[in-house]
């Protein structure tokens, strides 16, 4: 006997459900508010629940689970591919019921509560510092414009712009409201610092946490991130799909005997990606500092005496990964080697 199918697109308010009992047929459509939506899942009998991976379905996933639903989150790209004629949540709803026929589309694992409260922590952080670096770049333009500028770096933006205040260099109609926004700069960067403290926290009641830190290039934010992007590791038969998922793996146009392969793809979660890349960076760096890297940096010099140092970067991103994925199924810390005479 099949399971009954339902597909859910989600909305602030209003909610469309289509019913298939059969593949290839919808034997009921509704539309429904809130707490409709939550009363008709609570009468259904045992069934597959289908919801894009968008805002509020890891909540809803959760409580259709409580109730005693199977559950599958499936990536909005892929959906995407499956909608026939104009968008419309009638035609998303089909779109799901045929996406989830396709075995090669990976469901989103449901997220925790801990979970998606780490990647809101992570998603505020980035929020400040965006607006942080927005309001140090109006007072780098401003202070220009009275002939004032200020050397690289966004620790001498505060120092510099305070001693331009200071000695007068813009109108004192100006001047209050620059200094107004220097407050803000101080103290977003203060509101950042905090959420980091409060990951530090987290991390140290966090295995995998301590684990992924233990890695080269992998520290408190790239650690924690993983844990509450990713979810469950052992979803990934591979370092190398992991590190696929991540986008880090070269693109292919291959045909025949001839093989291409290019740029890498940047499929998943751009911040996951940055993190790890810039990650990279530092552990290249520290690399180039030492006089005994291991054999994971030494590695990555060769790549960067030859490719130089930013594609150096991105492979040492695309090992950290791999590594990442071993240390994290394997459950235990990264054991460095020396690097081989």
């Amino acid at each position: 006997m099949e399971t009954t199918q339902v597909a859910v697109d989600l909305a602030k308010s209003v909610f469309e459900i289509a019913v298939s009992h059969e593949v290839g047929e919808v034997a009921d459509h509704r539309r429904l508010n809130r707490s409709g939506f939550r009363k008709f899942v609570e009468t259904l009998e045992p069934s597959e629940i289908l919801m894009e991976a968008c805002c509020t379905s890891h909540y809803w996933g959760r409580e259709c689970r409580a109730m005693g639903h199977r559950v599958r989150l499936l990536p909005a790209g892929d959906v995407r591919r499956y909608r026939d004629g104009n968008k419309t949540d009638r035609t998303d709803t089909k779109a799901l019921l045929e996406a989830s026929r396709n075995g090669a589309i990976d469901a989103v694992p449901v997220k925790t509560e801990q979970q998606q409260a780490i990647a809101a922590l992570h998603r505020v952080r980035s929020g400040y510092l965006q607006t942080r670096t927005a309001r140090i770049n109006a007072v780098r333009g401003h202070l220009r414009e009275f002939g004032v500028t200020i050397p690289a770096g966004a620790r001498k933006v505060i120092p510099f712009a305070r001693s331009a205040l200071e000695q007068g260099a813009v109108p004192g109609l100006l001047a209050n409201v620059l200094a107004d926004l220097l407050d803000d700069i101080d103290e977003l960067a203060a509101r950042a610092k905090d959420i980091e403290k409060r990951l530090l926290q987290l991390a140290h009641h966090m295995p995998e946490a301590q684990h992924l830190m233990s890695v080269p290039g992998v520290g408190l934010l790239t650690a924690t991130a993983l844990v509450a992007f990713v979810g469950d590791i052992r979803r990934f038969p591979s370092c190398r799909s992991f590190a696929d998922y991540l986008g880090l793996t070269p693109r292919e146009h291959s045909s025949g005997p001839v093989r291409r392969l290019g740029r890498i793809t940047k499929r998943g979660s751009t911040y996951l990606r940055m993190l790890l890349i810039h990650g990279a960076r530092s552990a290249l760096r520290a690399g180039m500092l030492t006089d005994e890297p291991d054999d994971l940096r030494t590695w990555a010099l060769g790549v960067r005496n030859r490719k130089g140092f930013n594609l150096a970067a991105v492979a040492l991103a695309n090992k950290l990964a791999r590594v990442a994925w071993r240390v994290w199924t394997d459950q235990r810390a990264f054991q460095p080697r020396p690097a081989a005479c």
